[in-house]
């Protein structure tokens, strides 16, 4: 079978030019299911996680068909609007649409919360082809006539699951009520939940549907490990793991933004460099904290799931969950942030009494055992692990017996002891 290109799937000259100075040479799977009917001009749902190709795959058809069409938006006007759930995707993605349109006249605005508003009311002013915005500050601006939606013709909802966990469905359906009933609409989503399948049905027309299945629920180059710790013990059981120099650029996730700042701070008391990064920082207090720690003057950055998807630091040699996730499939978010680019990774996570439901709830989804570090619970070797892990000894899915004797050495459990 001839392999599938760029080029097979109807792309155009100057975007495919771009695409091979990026080294871009086949498409991946949600491109090559998406881009066909986006050219075609079908709304589409695509349910695809991170790391996928998912920006191209919809960024692609649009720019053809903005480029294709002639015209440009009015003073204060759009031709597209992209809603990302974090300013950091939303850089993101604007970034990675200029450099596909390098050889076409199509220009793009950023519009987002925590910086001045007036730059990019002034951006504004001047009809960006392409928008992509935060629904808060995309909403600000649409109450004070600064944008406006009705000569729209293309909208896409990416990481529509992560927008519901958010709370922005109501930001999101009064900025669909502004957008023309003629378009093309698109929504991503790494998963489905019954609010995500609700909100598809409400605003998309007879969509094509393109679903990527993982290969895997987790990547196979992470060892994972889990501590049975007490929650008093959490703190003290991290400045332990983090004497180790091994660790040398650890993203730490907590579940709510003030357990963030506290563990930061806690961290910095010991002497470890650590930055907070959340929802309630400021633009540029996040830059700031991504900043030092991409160039190492921060070796540990706690986040929120915030920072789970679409921020992509290199060289993050581990991630611990200071906090179980309440939905498992955050789990597989936050440790992808590791063994990124071929490399091997490490994830580590802390587990209180009232976090094993969650402990089980991600083995069942990634069907791997974690793999325990220190004394376990006899409840929880009784009831997790069951009558055939005991008798086969080493749990389904451990890592080999070498990174388990290396686990030990990042710090023995005492904490829980």
């Amino acid at each position: 079978m001839t392999p599938t290109t760029f080029a097979s799937l109807g792309l155009a000259e100057p975007i495919l030019r771009a695409l091979d100075a990026r080294g871009y040479t086949t498409p991946t799977p949600i491109q090559h299911g998406a881009i066909p009917s986006l050219l075609a001009g079908r709304d589409l749902l695509g349910i695809a996680q991170t790391g996928t190709g998912k920006t191209a795959a919809f960024a692609l058809p649009i720019l053809q068909h903005l480029n294709d069409r002639p015209g440009r938006a009015r003073p204060f006007g759009t031709r597209c609007l992209i809603l990302a759930p974090t300013r950091e995707l939303a850089l993101q993605i604007e970034t990675e649409i200029r450099s596909y349109a390098v050889n076409l006249k199509v220009s793009t605005a950023v519009i987002l919360g925590g910086v001045g508003r007036r730059p990019q009311e002034e951006r504004m002013r001047r009809g960006p082809d392409i928008v992509v915005g935060t629904p808060g500050r995309i909403r600000d601006l649409m109450g004070t006539k600064h944008l406006r939606l009705d000569e729209a013709t293309h909208f896409v909802l990416d990481e529509a699951d992560r927008m519901l966990d958010l709370g922005f469905i109501r930001d999101i359906r009064q900025i669909v009520a502004a957008l023309p009933q003629a378009r093309q609409s698109l929504l991503f989503s790494a998963t489905m939940p019954p609010e995500v399948a609700q909100l598809a049905a409400a605003f998309l027309r007879d969509p094509e549907r393109v679903e990527i299945t993982p290969q895997a629920p987790t990547p196979e180059r992470i060892a994972q490990y889990v501590h049975h710790v007490d929650t008093a013990g959490k703190r003290a059981l991290l400045i332990d793991l983090l004497t180790d120099a091994a660790m040398q650029r650890v993203i730490v996730f907590t579940r709510t933004k003030h357990g963030a700042n506290r563990v930061a701070e806690h961290l910095d008391g010991a002497g470890i460099g650590a930055e907070a990064l959340h929802g309630n920082k400021s633009q540029s207090q996040r830059e700031r904290a991504l900043d030092r720690f991409r160039s190492g003057r921060a070796r540990v950055l706690v986040a929120t799931d915030i920072a789970a998807r679409g921020i992509d630091v290199p060289q993050i040699s581990h991630v611990i969950n200071f906090d179980l996730p309440v939905e498992p499939e955050s789990y597989v978010h936050r440790i992808g942030r590791t063994a990124r680019a071929g490399a091997d990774g490490i994830a580590i996570s802390f587990c209180d009494s009232a976090e094993r439901s969650a402990l089980r709830a991600i083995e069942r989804l990634t069907r791997v055992t974690i793999s325990p570090v220190g004394r376990v619970p006899e409840e929880t070797r009784q009831h997790d692990r069951g009558p055939a892990a005991a008798k086969h000894g080493a749990p389904h899915g451990a890592p080999p017996a070498r990174n388990r004797r290396r686990a030990r050495f990042r710090g023995p459990a005492r904490a829980a002891a």
